[in-house]
């Protein structure tokens, strides 16, 4: 059976501070956020911006977190007043975020990983099985 996996990367600018952490973390501060994306399926789909179904998904629907916030992404904002409540803004519930917001856009058969970065050295993994 085919399967195709497509990967994208992307960075956004975003401050954030993580709520009653002792030590630098706690204060706000800011990153430039790398995201890379796994999508992976065993057909091809169509897209809002493609009627034909010859892709796994659409690299822009894929890095709509790279947007500036004032357009539904997540560039050049605070992540504290943009991520809801239940999604506290260390790398881990970034990354956990930004999966949950691109399976929605995608069909129900597209598999994600999203990986992010907050420095060069460190990554986080995140996806659903």
């Amino acid at each position: 059976m085919p399967k195709w996996k497509l990967v994208t990367e992307f960075s956004f600018n975003s401050a954030h501070y993580i709520k009653d952490y002792d030590g630098p973390c706690g204060r706000m501060h800011g990153h430039n956020y790398t995201v890379r994306i796994e999508a992976t399926a065993l057909k091809l789909h169509s897209s809002q911006y493609c009627p034909h179904p010859v892709m796994v998904a659409d690299f822009r629907t894929l890095r709509w977190a790279k947007q500036d916030v004032s357009k539904g992404g997540l560039d050049h904002c605070v992540l504290n007043e943009v991520l809801p409540p239940e999604y506290e803004t260390t790398a881990e519930m970034i990354a956990k975020y930004i999966y949950d917001e691109t399976k929605k856009r995608l069909p129900a058969d597209v598999q994600l990983k999203v990986a992010v970065s907050e420095t060069p050295n460190s990554w986080v993994e995140y996806e659903d099985d």
